[in-house]
């Protein structure tokens, strides 16, 4: 927690420059002169695990605490659609994704450790939390028996799907079987049962590849979107990651995401994690002039999340990080990018 300033040294600088001013003619209230005022914002966390890789959390009442300090009235909340394996020739349990060369695999038991946690909540805590369904392989056709399952378990509970962990680096690397896509035919049929239920799907799906320098993806997510279009898509980072972020610097991505907006209703962008730096904001931390067009362009189909695994002390800190991307936009549009515009997309109407 940041110090607080003192007032004290702010004050006897004041005296000092107010008894210089009077001796020079000046008034007492040049010196009190309004200044404008900072804006302090209310926030949607849109892209938030409840667990990490291990499937570990700190919990609802520490994440409840962040939320209340950091001005979050509202979360989506999700587990993650694997957990990481303990090789017994590995001497120590891992802590993260890549600590060792382990696998992953799929796990559904997550979306249970998701609903037990939110249900146990009284009313008004458990209506802060949208409540996404995570735990299934992208690639089994048998996917959607595991979602109309936990609709049927937890009638009413469940807001969406996702985050779908499919084209993703590192992660994709270390996961058993098949590459997931987005056009994979298992996923055509979640899609379908996702309009059905009026569930939007939040997407995980890189545009390109570490090396590559253009969107060889691009095809994968059309055909989906194209494909659904009673289906609302929320597409996670804009399709960038930290991997290809570490390699390459993609500079046809503000006017891809434009064209595809234009084309594409029902598509959304979660500005979470990978896209913030360094294509938002740039290395002065100032918002980056196409990035600003494109939200007052599309002023509804953007989000904002802290993309947090398990652990929630700097729940506060990331959502701040957009500020200065806030700050350089519209005071409604502002607003509905830190706050409403998933709430729209969850069907609530802003207060």
């Amino acid at each position: 927690m940041k110090q607080r300033p003192t007032t004290a040294p702010r004050n006897r600088i004041l005296k000092q420059a107010l008894l210089c001013g009077i001796g020079l003619g000046l008034s007492i209230s040049s010196f009190y002169a309004p200044q404008a005022q900072a804006r302090e914002y209310r926030y949607t966390d849109s892209h938030l695990h409840y667990v990490d890789f291990l499937q570990y959390s700190q919990g609802m009442q520490a994440l409840l605490r962040q939320m209340d300090k950091s001005n979050v009235d509202y979360a989506q909340i999700m587990g993650l659609g694997v957990v990481k394996k303990w090789q017994e020739d590995e001497p120590q349990k891992p802590q993260y994704l890549m600590a060792d060369d382990a696998r992953v695999y799929w796990y559904s038991a997550t979306d249970e450790l998701v609903a037990r946690a939110v249900e146990q909540l009284p009313a008004r805590q458990r209506a802060r939390f949208f409540p996404f369904i995570t735990g299934f392989n992208p690639t089994d056709m048998n996917a959607v028996d595991h979602i109309e399952r936990m609709l049927t378990w937890h009638p009413g509970l469940f807001k969406g799907i996702g985050e779908v962990l499919l084209r993703h680096d590192d992660l994709t690397a270390l996961t058993y079987g098949e590459t997931p896509r987005a056009n994979n035919k298992a996923m055509d049929r979640v899609y379908s049962l996702a309009a059905k239920h009026h569930l939007p799907v939040l997407i995980h799906s890189n545009i390109t590849s570490v090396y590559h320098p253009d969107p060889i993806y691009r095809k994968e997510l059309e055909e989906a979107v194209s494909r659904h279009p009673d289906t609302t898509f929320i597409w996670a980072h804009a399709g960038t990651s930290e991997a290809i972020n570490r390699e390459q610097y993609l500079k046809f991505l503000p006017s891809l995401v434009s064209e595809l907006l234009q084309r594409y209703d029902n598509l959304y962008i979660d500005l979470s994690w990978s896209v913030l730096h360094p294509y938002i904001l740039d290395d002065k931390n100032k918002p980056r002039g196409e990035w600003l067009s494109l939200i007052r362009k599309y002023p509804q189909r953007f989000t904002i999340g802290s993309d947090l695994i398990g652990y929630f002390d700097a729940l506060g800190s990331t959502l701040e990080d957009y500020n200065p991307l806030l700050d350089a936009l519209p005071t409604e549009v502002a607003n509905d990018l830190a706050r409403d515009n998933f709430l729209r997309l969850m069907g609530v109407s802003p207060r």
